[in-house]
């Protein structure tokens, strides 16, 4: 019988809540590897320098938005390497006026300006898949002392997981609307991601025109009372891998 979506990745990733200052650090030395070093769409010299536990220097890609965000880290198994992070930027409690990424980079048609909207507003944000774990094998060079031959990290079951890396990021940030009562998301998202999203009942409304942002940018706005029953009508494994099959529907303690 052929394994189910969610028991496929379970095989071969895990999402990490990066709840501390440990982890945390992951979260913005893979971003830095992500951001400078494969994109490079931020500046090192933008980057804060910090020592690591061997004495060596580190860099790390953070902005003010840390602050108030909540992040997860997807961790791959078999080599305990962090191949992914997303953050979920949350509602400034004491000023829900505050702005958003979205807010200040995008000419919005139709922004969130409704406190008791505002107040469940998050936006997603610096979703980071490292090229390592997509590249194929001869294409990744060597990036923050990464192996370049991909073989040794992915045998070739795993590899037809890879492409649901992004779904396992989604699963990530449903972890965190959860956990913070987030009821409406912002999101500036690649249009390709937007399409791989939709083809699996991920519903994103655009709200401006594109954007030129490190590449053409959609604002959008999404809500997981609309998204989760079209995500479960027209994909349902895909609903059982970003809900833990019905678990994030629950009330959170």
């Amino acid at each position: 019988m052929q394994q189910d979506l969610l028991s496929a990745f379970n095989q071969y990733f895990e999402l990490v809540h990066a709840d501390t200052d440990e982890l945390r650090e992951q979260v913005f030395q893979l971003r830095y590897q992500v951001y400078v070093l494969e994109t490079g769409f931020e500046t090192e010299a933008d980057c804060k320098r910090s020592t690591g536990a061997d004495g060596q220097v580190i860099f790390l890609e953070e902005d003010a938005y840390d602050l108030r965000s909540d992040h997860y880290l997807l961790r791959h198994l078999r080599t305990g390497l962090f191949a992914a992070t997303t953050r979920l930027v949350l509602p400034n409690r004491d000023k829900l006026e505050a702005p958003y990424p979205i807010e200040e980079h995008c000419a919005l048609d139709q922004p969130a300006r409704d406190h008791a909207i505002r107040a469940h507003l998050g936006e997603i944000s610096r979703f980071a898949v490292s090229k390592v774990f997509k590249r194929r094998l001869g294409e990744a060079g060597s990036l923050a002392g990464v192996a370049s031959n991909i073989e040794v990290y992915f045998e070739e079951d795993e590899r037809r997981v890879l492409p649901h890396i992004s779904l396992g990021l989604f699963a990530a940030v449903m972890r965190m609307v959860h956990e913070h009562h987030i009821s409406h998301c912002y999101a500036v998202m690649e249009p390709a991601l937007v399409r791989l999203l939709g083809r699996f009942g991920v519903i994103f409304h655009r709200i401006g025109p594109d954007v030129d942002y490190h590449g053409l940018r959609v604002p959008c706005l999404t809500t997981a009372e609309e998204a989760l029953p079209n995500i479960q009508r027209v994909a349902p494994q895909v609903w059982d891998l970003i809900t833990n099959r019905g678990e994030l529907l629950t009330e959170p303690n």
